[in-house]
């Protein structure tokens, strides 16, 4: 397992949605900032918590150019239901292999079935991670507010430079 810290690229992953469709990450997220939330399921009121969070924060994402994309073992049914249930506008994939997502990109995994530990990556336009944040547990997890006030920050750096 081995976690990724500032500068490291995103590794290649592939996120099944609800329907046919699938992206690609990071480049689904390039050219602009990105936020990738791998979570525990629709079972986890913190992991809920985080996406309704998320999506509430949506417009001041959308100001800064943000496209967030979350990430569980839950079923495709499952994630579904999620989605409608939050009402979330940001793509949320289903069916995530733990063992394949802990090697990829080092979250933790617990349970029995296995399931992701809460982990985000703030990317930058290049794909590259600029925050990682991994939880052993419930707790532990990149907030929106953070997010906004991170990339305010890298933005006026890099129009500064």
């Amino acid at each position: 397992m081995t976690l990724l810290h500032p500068g490291d690229p995103l590794p290649g992953l592939t996120v099944k949605l609800p329907g046919c469709g699938s992206l690609q990450l990071p480049e689904a997220l390039a050219g602009g900032f990105g936020v990738v939330l791998f979570n525990r399921g629709s079972w986890c009121p913190y992991c809920n918590a985080q996406l309704r969070a998320f999506q509430r924060a949506k417009d001041r994402l959308d100001e800064l150019g943000v496209r967030v994309v979350a990430l569980s073992v839950d079923d495709e049914t499952t994630t579904r239901a999620l989605i409608d249930r939050l009402k979330l506008t940001f793509p949320v994939g289903h069916s995530a292999n733990a063992a394949r997502v802990r090697e990829a990109v080092g979250a933790f995994v617990s349970g029995q079935p296995p399931y992701l530990e809460s982990t985000g990556f703030v990317l930058d336009p290049l794909g590259r991670v600029a925050v990682s944040v991994y939880s052993s547990a419930a707790i532990g997890r990149l907030v929106p507010n953070d997010v906004v006030g991170l990339i305010r920050y890298l933005s006026d750096k890099a129009s500064a430079a």
